[in-house]
């Protein structure tokens, strides 16, 4: 095929050798399949930011490192250098993920690098040589749900023990390759320990993984992971070996009686205070 011309400058520089076919177009990117000397790889061009459909980006970025000062700066002002250094420090995420979880034995493609906004990656095959499909595009049966549901609850869990959450895990960024579900699109992935939004990312995670395999495994969707390994995380008990239940209880709220009281008599005093005010018109 015709090379695309954001795949021009790494055929120049011999990164790739030739552009075979696209293999799908998401709402951030377009993915082709490339062979850089005799093995067969992926390479994701990122779409403009003004052309993806990914929505609410301040959200995932929040507490993201930048380390140059200058780039912190235009950013906040939101520069038109800073719009397009914020542009790729979005898109760098994604590699710098991979490799972070690939080294902590995550189950996610091999990066080879990020070169003007393309990520070189491994191309994910099935047992017939085939480009690995997405799970949504699988049917399953009740054992393979389970069986699925369970390995990508412990990717979950050795994710968040190296610091990481996906925060958009669904069955469409999930492919099955000849040796089970592999964790793919990352680029939004946020910092457990920095982001105020981190417990309800990981849980939505784990939601989405409940209520897709619970279609075709119902038991599932009783279970609470979610909750449980976000307490775990939270009183430092989690490890990538921690055997999970799926079973939490949460703990009972306890009224506040004494704020509830003194809450009350604050309405009381204000309320005598009023009546004095009217009586000394009066």
């Amino acid at each position: 095929m015709k090379t695309p011309k954001r795949l021009q400058p790494l055929v120049e520089e011999g990164l790739i050798d030739e552009v075979v076919r696209q293999l799908m177009s998401g709402k951030e990117a377009v993915v082709y399949v490339v062979r850089c000397g005799t093995e067969a790889r992926c390479a994701k061009v990122y779409k403009e930011a003004n052309r993806r459909g990914f929505r609410q980006a301040a959200l995932y970025q929040e507490g993201r490192k930048v380390k140059n000062s200058r780039q912190a700066r235009a950013m906040q002002k939101g520069t038109r250098y800073g719009r397009q250094a914020q542009e790729e420090a979005w898109q760098s995420v994604e590699v710098d993920t991979l490799y972070r979880l690939a080294a902590a034995g995550v189950r996610v493609p091999k990066p080879h690098g990020f070169f003007q906004g393309v990520v070189l990656m491994d191309l994910l095959t099935d047992s017939n040589g085939h480009a690995a499909p997405r799970l949504n595009d699988v049917d399953l049966t009740e054992g393979e749900a389970v069986g699925y549901h369970q390995l990508l609850v412990g990717e979950i869990q050795k994710m968040l023990c190296a610091g990481i959450i996906h925060g958009d895990l669904s069955e469409y960024n999930v492919l099955l390759d000849q040796n089970g579900p592999v964790i793919i699109d990352l680029p939004q992935a946020v910092d457990a320990a920095s982001n105020n939004n981190a417990a309800m990312m990981l849980k939505r995670d784990v939601e989405n993984m409940r209520t897709y395999f619970g279609r075709f495994a119902p038991a599932l969707l009783a279970s609470r992971y979610g909750d449980e390994i976000w307490s775990l995380y939270q009183k430092g008990e989690l490890t990538p070996e921690t055997v999970l239940t799926g079973h939490f209880r949460s703990a009972p709220v306890r009224p506040d009686v004494r704020g509830i009281l003194e809450e009350i008599d604050a309405v009381r005093d204000e309320h005598a205070a009023r009546l004095r005010q009217l009586a000394e018109r009066g």
